[in-house]
């Protein structure tokens, strides 16, 4: 049987519930602009009834406030995390791309490529078409390729400078991460300590789940949550949790109160990826010294977008078959067959030629020097094999153990494929074109006046004042011209290259050595400008124009001078397509994540949002609750009063 203040009980049970439903909701609309805040509710239901041993059964027993806690979706969280990486990545692109686009862009009086290239192509050679033997006018055209190779300087230090920008974002970005995933660890143990206790930590999970928000625009999230249980008791809940948080396509950042860090390491020289890349770029390692991977194909966020950006190489690394081995005291060897167009085209060639590191079967080695040899089968058969020198030793850049012979028919790897057109597409890009163009220009040139003529274009060296020669071999050929004549007679089935070879090293005096960044006119040519060649034959007039007019055919003739397919001067447009290109998918797919965002976001606000109408209805409806209560006590008060102090009297 209830007791005699029973009913009073339960209009005091009415009354808590009623004041915690008010505070809660005070407290809703005092965070209605909170960043990230979760709309509370209290958790109520009835308590349980009381047996009374009488005809109607069981009495109610008022109501009972078991928590309070926050309103929120997780599938939503978690649909907003995914689409925000590809927020992420796509603000990293479409920002750096606008500034590659500020760069190559050509308004025809900018002196961009365009405008550059047509005065010494068009305006110059006409100039110099009319008096092919004035001096005066020579002097003029050379000032014009001087302008050339200025372009191709500048636009170069701007792309480094990107990569540096880009560079430097990076480690931001890695700190930030650090620093996020410290607080969320920290913050882990927090909630930890509260809920263990019975209560929930509304507040503190909410500051979570905004960490978490911001660290799936740097890199990809996936967050699992669950119950921590008792070893000895599975079936009892110690009220703890256990967050894990993992990054890059699964790999481990935060467990519960443990979290790893990530550090950048600058790249020493010798471990170079790309012959155009900056000294420094970072590679990014866990404080345990495992390496972290940027190349991870399911990596994403401003992190995904960055690395794009740096060193996006639009899937053309290096990569082959390795074919043999040889070990000695102070140096080894590995020779590798490749088979991919870029690998074979010295002008294509990106290659470090500082040294660098290779993966040879999944280990890695470093290399100082490489060789290339194109060697022709008695069928006529062409092939190509890169030789790299391992050097053997402890000290920096060497190896400390010999290459294995089981190294043999596995894969060999430097750098990975980025499938993506980034600073060293663009740069490898401009490479190929002032080798293919000055080759092209130079062979000419040389061939003037009987062959005694003087080139005009070529590289400067960049330890001292001297500048590269492109010398031939005793049979006339350099490398490219010898791969061209192989590639020719294979083609044509005949066998008059049969059991021929041509070999250069990294460090010989080949086209390989000019660079957009160090392109620049022969010096004695800018000295004196009279020894540019105007005719094939000493003995020709001094009027005669017809070398100069094979150069000018280098503009629009595709068979003088090709650049993927495309005309010398067409050069502008090929790369400016695919800058375009770039750009404006950055920019829409940008615009489109950023609007599936804020649906995301809505759709997770109109769960977890605070709404104001809503709350002051809820504020009347708790305060009318709260009266209720307080008038039942009123009248509760009143019949005690009467049972205790009138009754029997």
């Amino acid at each position: 049987m209830a007791s005699t203040f029973f009913g009073l009980n339960i209009a005091y049970s009415g009354l808590l519930a009623s004041n915690a439903a008010v505070n809660t909701t005070a407290n809703n609309i005092a965070n209605v602009q909170t960043e990230g805040y979760s709309r509370q509710k209290v958790d109520q239901r009835a308590a349980e009834a009381l047996r009374t041993w009488q005809s109607y059964g069981c009495a109610g027993a008022g109501v009972e406030t078991l928590s309070i806690e926050r309103v929120r979706d997780e599938f939503y969280d978690q649909k907003f995390w995914n689409n925000s990486t590809y927020v992420g990545e796509f603000d990293m692109k479409a920002y750096y791309m606008a500034s590659m686009e500020d760069y190559f862009y050509d308004s025809g009086t900018n002196g961009g490529f365009a405008t550059i290239f047509d005065t010494l192509m068009k305006t110059g050679m006409q100039e110099l078409l009319k008096n092919p033997g004035d001096t005066t006018t020579k002097t003029q055209f050379v000032g014009y390729a001087g302008s050339l190779t200025d372009y191709f300087n500048s636009i170069t230090g701007n792309l480094q400078n990107i990569q540096k920008d880009v560079n430097a974002e990076l480690k931001l970005k890695v700190d930030e991460i650090n620093s996020i995933a410290e607080e969320i660890a920290t913050l882990n143990d927090q909630i930890n300590t509260v809920e263990m206790g019975g209560a929930k930590a509304n507040e503190l999970r909410d500051r979570r789940t905004v960490l978490l928000d911001q660290l799936s625009k740097i890199v990809d999230v996936t967050a699992t949550e669950s119950p921590v249980t008792d070893p000895n008791d599975p079936d009892r809940v110690t009220g703890a949790t256990r967050l894990i948080v993992k990054i890059a396509g699964g790999q481990m950042l935060v467990d519960a109160k443990q979290y790893k860090k990530l550090e950048c390491v600058a790249r020493p020289n010798y471990e170079k990826v790309n012959q155009t890349d900056i000294d420094g770029l970072y590679d990014v390692y866990w404080d345990d010294g495992q390496k972290f991977s940027l190349y991870n194909a399911a990596m994403g966020g401003a992190l995904k977008g960055l690395v794009a950006m740096r060193d996006g190489n639009n899937g053309e690394y290096f990569h082959g078959t390795i074919t043999n081995t040889s070990i000695s005291a102070s140096e080894d060897t590995v020779t590798i067959s490749v088979s991919d167009t870029y690998l074979k085209n010295l002008n294509q060639c990106n290659l470090s030629d500082q040294g660098g590191v290779i993966n040879l079967g999944n280990q890695e080695f470093h290399y100082d020097s490489w060789d290339l040899e194109c060697k022709v089968g008695t069928d006529g058969a062409v092939s190509y094999e890169y030789t790299f020198h391992l050097p053997q030793g402890t000290g920096m850049g060497q190896n400390p153990a010999h290459i294995t012979n089981d190294r043999v028919g596995k894969e060999a790897t430097i750098g990975a494929s980025v499938k993506y057109q980034g600073i060293p597409y663009y740069m490898s890009q401009l490479n190929e074109w002032v080798r293919t163009f000055s080759e092209k220009f130079n062979d000419i040139l040389l061939s003037g006046n009987d062959n005694t003529g003087t080139m005009m274009f070529t590289g400067n060296h960049e330890t001292d004042s001297e500048q590269y020669q492109f010398s031939k071999d005793a049979d006339g050929y350099r490398f490219d011209t010898f791969v061209s004549a192989a590639e020719a007679a294979a083609a044509a089935g005949e066998t008059t290259m049969a059991d021929k070879s041509f070999k250069i090293n990294v460090n010989d005096d080949t086209y390989y050595r000019m660079t957009a960044e160090n392109f620049s006119v022969l010096a004695a040519m800018i000295n004196d400008p009279g020894l540019m060649s105007n005719k094939y034959r000493t003995g020709d007039g001094v009027e005669q124009n017809d070398l100069l007019e094979d150069l000018s055919k280098m503009v629009t003739d595709k068979s003088a001078a090709s650049f993927r397919g495309n005309s010398a001067s067409e050069f502008l447009e090929s790369l400016l397509s695919d800058v375009a290109l770039n750009a404006s998918s950055a920019n829409t797919f940008q615009s489109s994540y950023t609007t599936i965002e804020k649906q995301i976001d809505t759709s997770r606000l109109s769960i977890s949002g605070v709404d104001q109408d809503e709350e002051a209805v809820n504020l009347v409806k708790y305060q009318h609750a709260y009266n209720l209560s307080s008038k039942m006590i009123s009248v509760f008060q009143e019949i005690y009063n009467k049972l205790i102090n009138e009754t029997g009297i």
